[in-house]
């Protein structure tokens, strides 16, 4: 196993996109790349839940082990009920 790992954070509003890359120790978590990447700081308009978090689509929980070349996503909460939406649409 490496002793340090590269990954990226992605974060993404309707005005703005932004991604970080961290290198971090072996073994860290989602959330950890989250903190140390300071991508929160910069959008604080983003809401955030550390329940909201998934590596290249998938969600997983924030305690999830990462591996060398992730992208660790930070999803927003849906403005919009998925049912209500396909009513809309059919409408």
């Amino acid at each position: 196993m490496a002793e340090r790992i590269t990954v990226e954070v992605a974060c993404a509003t309707p005005e703005r996109q932004l991604v970080r890359r961290v290198d971090l120790p072996a073994g860290s978590t989602a959330i950890q790349a989250v903190e140390q990447s300071g991508i929160l700081q910069d959008m604080p308009q983003m809401p955030f839940d550390p329940s909201r978090l998934g590596i290249f689509s998938r969600r997983v929980p924030p305690q999830e082990p990462l591996h060398d070349g992730d992208r660790v996503e930070i999803y927003r909460p849906l403005t919009l009920d998925p049912k209500d939406a396909r009513r809309r649409r059919a409408g």
